[in-house]
């Protein structure tokens, strides 16, 4: 049964899905009303120390790095349009593998190329993320945040954090100025 979420909520995956091991995360959205327009959407991931901070460059996961490090989580590519309905891009994540001193796993979406095309998530409708149990396909939770953005150009769809031993994932709907740039800087990564 899906937990669909709102912004700040937190949710226990583990405890509630005994035997979790792998998980689908998708991430979606549709452009509405901008006939021609080209949006290039972009999932990321950061796997994060517990200062916050990625342990090194390769601890980023995005469209020029799709499968970093031991392997823990890796992307399935880089959607450039975010046709068709359905996840846009993917990653993929074992739990049992990601480094112990990995604390936090945070999922953020930019768009590419936004300030010079002049694009928002305002101009961006239905966007999501949501988590499957990867041996089963079923549908653990969803977040729904096209509400929550206007004039960001990335925002923070949810994370995704070690606690007393269980995995849990908050959803966070936070916007983000300057793309993937600003936002690699803030996690600690080299660009």
């Amino acid at each position: 049964m899906t937990v669909s979420l709102v912004k700040g909520q937190k949710v226990n995956l583990t405890k509630d899905n005994a035997g979790l091991q792998h998980l689908h995360v998708g991430l979606g959205w549709d452009v509405g009303g901008f006939e021609g327009a080209k949006f290039d959407l972009d999932a990321s991931a950061f796997l994060l120390g517990s200062n916050g901070k990625v342990r090194s460059d390769n601890d980023f996961i995005y469209y020029n790095n799709l499968k970093p490090g031991n392997g823990s989580i890796y992307s399935m590519g880089d959607n450039r349009t975010g046709e068709g309905d359905g996840d846009d891009e993917v990653l993929k994540i074992d739990l049992t593998n990601v480094p112990s001193d990995v604390d936090k796993i945070v999922f953020a979406v930019t768009i590419y190329e936004a300030e010079k095309n002049h694009q928002n998530f305002g101009m961006v409708n239905s966007a999501f993320i949501r988590i499957l149990n990867e041996d089963t396909n079923e549908e653990i939770l969803k977040y729904d945040l096209s509400e929550d953005l206007s004039i960001e150009d990335g925002a923070i769809f949810g994370e995704l954090y070690r606690h007393d031993g269980e995995w849990k994932f908050t959803a966070v709907g936070s916007g983000y100025q300057g793309g993937l740039a600003a936002m690699g800087s803030a996690f600690g990564v080299n660009l």
